[in-house]
Formats: structure tokens, C-alpha cells, sequence
């Protein structure tokens, strides 16, 4: 490749424009994006960028391509005369597509948005569940080590929550790989979004974090096959399968982690009414890690359960937990965690009013009964088909929550590739982007 092609120009923020290819020179785990190397599609990526207090970034001529953006009112101008020379251009480049992928500019910034986020919300997850597991290795030879990984993660994403105000519930639609590091990393995500709505501050929201990440550690000393999902466990079995809470403690333990972290490891299977294990603990016995990790690990058993019991849809997990099991959780808490993930949580397959399956996918706990869906649309890709925002006054309500087994197999295909529910957060769209989006 010439030299050229790769050849670089440090520019502030304020010349950054739709097109540019750029480097970022900040750590992976301080950005959103999938890559530190990408060419700029939106003014979207411009506004996180400057969000997250980048004031330089690394531009590279020779591999820019540039867009039609109309979403920026400046003309060239009215602009800089450094940002018009780097504003400029090619020749020889298509406006209107990305050279690389001919693949046309979104439509609208709501578009972008949601593939932003989705982008974002899937590297944090996985990001997650790579440390799990590494942490998971390191608990017998380097716990202390295992730990800052933990809590460096853990605070990671309550910076990003307390940035982001106002938040909603998304779902990904990737398969992040091994069942119990997406388990726990899903636990993590819910228990902080819970913790956040109940009104914790900053450190509680820590500990609360570190401990629902590390809630199931204690399983890594125990067989495999006693938490392999259709397992039936013999009674001597499940006694065992019940000991992983004490071997959470002793690992907690030795990372040395506060009281309040080991408690929540020993009470996260604990029940108000006293129906939980090990120790039976009724109401204000436990506390209230301990509540929101019981309530957060039931829900997400429910989605995706172990030893044989058979999985329930969001929506059916959230009308079970409040129907059938409201008196195995706090009031307080049982209610908060309802009111955010909504009547039908994201992962649930609904029917609409005007009798277009669809899946939702991100739910607003300022609006929890008109989420955002993704409509199914025969012969589309996924990738295709823009999601549809019921908060719109014109957009059509649910009128039923769906089974699988109720769908075709085309339209279960299409808006379930992957059967398995992973959460993540992001900002909530203010009332004009919601109106805008359609």
C-alpha cells in the first residue's frame, strides 16, 4: 500500500466531518465504538465523540471517503478555513455511499442512533464477559488481580450510566458465546439499571455491580454438569448445586472484597418470604443487594433456565415474577424493576394492532408501554428494516404478547436469529428524537 494511503494528520475536533477516516488514541475501554480505526458516518459518532472529552483525533486522507450528511445546517462557507481544506472531498469519490461497503448513508439520525448503540451495547458485552472469564481463571492463583479487573469494568459502566441520565433498556441481538458469562454479565447489567432506579449513589452502585457479576463464581468449583441447562439433578445433587453460594463467599473472600459485597454473594437466592436458600432469610433480613440480586437472577432464569425448566419469553417472566412470585421479593424493588423493563420487556415478540409481528427491542421506563420494535418485513434482512417507535402518536399500539411457537417459523427466524436474551443500556431518546424517528 503507498505510504500515502496511510499517511496522517492530527486535527481538533471541532475539523472532524462525516467521511474522515480517523485513529483514536485513547484506550478501548474509553470509547464506544467497535474499533479505534473507522471512518466517520454520522455526526452522531462527532457528538460522542466530543461527549467523551476527545479534543484530537488522527486523520488519514487516504483512506477517507466522504458522505451526503445533511444533518449539520454549516456551509463550507461558513466553516473554518482548516476545516474546509479537510472537509474537501476526494476525487473521484461517490457522494452519497461509503467507498469501502457501498452501502447507502442511514436514513435518518434515529437510524444511527440505534445502530450506535446496539454497536456500543454489544463490545461493553462482550468486553464483560472476556474479563468473566478471565477473572473466573485467575480466582485460585490471582485474586487480588481478579478483583481490580472486576472493579475496573464495574466502574467503567457506572461512569457510563451516570453520563448517560435518563436511561432505557436495549436488547442485543448478538450470541456472546459461553452461558455463564452471559449469564452473569447479564445480572450486572440489570442489577446496576435496577440499583440506578432505586436511587443509589455512585458507590453502592459499585458494589452492587461487583457483586452481581461475581454472584455465580462459586459454580466454577463445582462439576459441570450441575449447571449444564437441562440437567436433572438428583435431591443429592441439588444440595450440592445449592453450596455454590458459600463457595462465592470463600472466593469473595480471598479477593478480599468489603461486607457488603460478601453479604450480597451469600443472599443472592435468598426470598422474602423465606422460600430461598441457604439460609432461608425472610424479609428485612436481607438486604437490598441481596433483594435486587435475587429478583435480577430470577428474572433471568426464568429467560433462560437451568435443569430442565422451560424458558419464558421477557414478557411472560415479568407477568410471572408479578403474578405468581411478588411475594418472594421486596414490594419496592419487585415494583422499580417492573416499571423499568416495562409490561413488555425487550426480547418479548408482541403482535400489533395492525397485525405486523414485531420484537422489542428497547424500552424507555418514562414510556414503558410504547417501546421501540423491529417490525417483521418479508424478503428484508434485519439490517434493513428501520425500527418502529410506538411512542409516536401515529404508530400503532400491542395488542398481545406472543410464544415462539405462535409464529411462523420465517417471521421467528427473522426477528429471533439467536434465542438467548442479553440486555444493555444506553441514553434515553429525548420526546423530539422519538417523534423524529419516524
Amino acid at each position: 500500500m503507498p505510504a500515502e494511503v496511510n499517511h496522517t494528520v492530527v486535527i481538533d475536533i471541532d475539523a472532524l466531518r462525516v467521511g474522515m477516516f480517523i485513529q483514536l488514541e485513547v484506550s478501548w475501554i474509553k470509547h464506544p465504538f467497535p474499533t479505534s480505526k473507522f471512518r466517520v458516518s454520522s455526526q452522531e459518532q462527532i457528538r460522542v465523540l466530543r461527549e467523551i472529552g476527545v479534543k484530537n483525533v488522527r486523520y488519514v486522507p487516504g483512506k477517507s471517503a466522504f458522505l451526503a450528511d445533511t444533518s449539520s445546517a454549516s456551509t463550507a462557507s461558513e466553516q473554518p478555513p482548516d476545516a474546509q481544506v479537510a472537509a474537501a472531498p476526494p476525487a473521484g469519490v461517490f457522494t452519497g455511499v461509503c467507498a469501502d461497503t457501498a452501502r447507502p448513508v442511514a436514513e435518518t439520525l434515529a437510524d444511527v442512533c440505534a445502530n450506535l448503540a446496539e454497536r456500543h451495547g454489544s463490545q461493553r458485552f462482550r468486553q464483560a464477559t472476556v474479563i468473566y472469564s478471565q477473572v473466573c481463571g485467575a480466582l485460585q492463583t490471582a485474586p487480588l488481580v481478579a478483583r481490580e479487573q472486576v472493579e475496573s469494568l464495574i466502574g467503567v459502566f457506572v461512569d457510563e450510566l451516570h453520563a448517560q441520565g435518563t436511561h432505557a433498556v436495549r436488547l442485543l441481538s448478538e450470541n456472546f458465546g459461553e452461558r455463564s458469562a452471559v449469564h452473569a454479565v447479564n445480572v450486572a447489567v440489570l442489577a446496576l439499571l435496577l440499583g440506578r432506579a432505586l436511587g443509589m449513589g455512585d458507590q453502592a452502585l459499585k458494589d452492587l455491580g461487583v457483586a452481581a457479576l461475581l454472584h455465580d463464581m462459586g459454580k466454577t468449583q463445582l462439576p459441570a454438569h450441575l449447571a449444564e441447562p437441562g440437567a436433572l439433578l438428583t435431591s443429592a445433587d441439588l444440595q450440592r448445586y445449592h453450596g455454590h453460594v458459600g463457595l462465592s463467599v470463600e472466593l469473595g473472600e480471598r479477593m478480599k472484597l468489603c461486607s457488603d459485597i460478601l453479604i450480597a454473594l451469600a443472599q443472592h437466592h435468598e426470598m422474602v418470604d423465606g422460600s430461598g436458600f441457604p439460609l432461608h432469610l425472610c424479609g428485612d433480613d436481607i438486604s437490598r443487594y441481596g433483594q435486587i440480586l435475587a429478583l435480577v437472577n430470577r428474572y433471568d432464569r426464568l429467560c433462560d433456565p437451568l435443569h430442565g425448566a422451560q424458558a419464558l419469553t421477557p414478557h411472560e417472566a415479568i407477568s410471572r415474577l408479578f403474578a405468581v412470585q411478588s411475594d418472594c421479593f421486596d414490594a419496592t424493588v419487585l415494583k422499580t424493576f417492573i416499571r423499568m423493563m416495562g409490561v413488555y420487556p425487550p426480547g418479548s415478540l408482541v403482535q400489533l394492532v395492525d397485525g405486523r409481528f414485531a420484537l422489542v427491542v428497547l424500552v424507555d421506563a418514562e414510556r414503558p408501554l410504547r417501546p421501540l420494535v423491529l417490525p417483521y418485513q418479508a424478503g428484508a434482512s434485519r439490517a434493513q428494516v428501520p425500527l418502529l417507535d410506538l411512542t409516536h402518536s401515529a404508530a400503532p399500539g400491542i395488542r398481545r404478547s406472543l410464544r415462539p411457537a405462535q409464529l411462523p417459523r420465517n417471521v421467528l427466524d427473522f426477528l429471533m436469529p439467536q434465542p438467548r436474551i442479553s440486555y444493555f443500556f444506553e441514553r434515553a431518546a429525548s420526546p423530539q428524537v422519538a417523534k423524529d424517528s419516524l
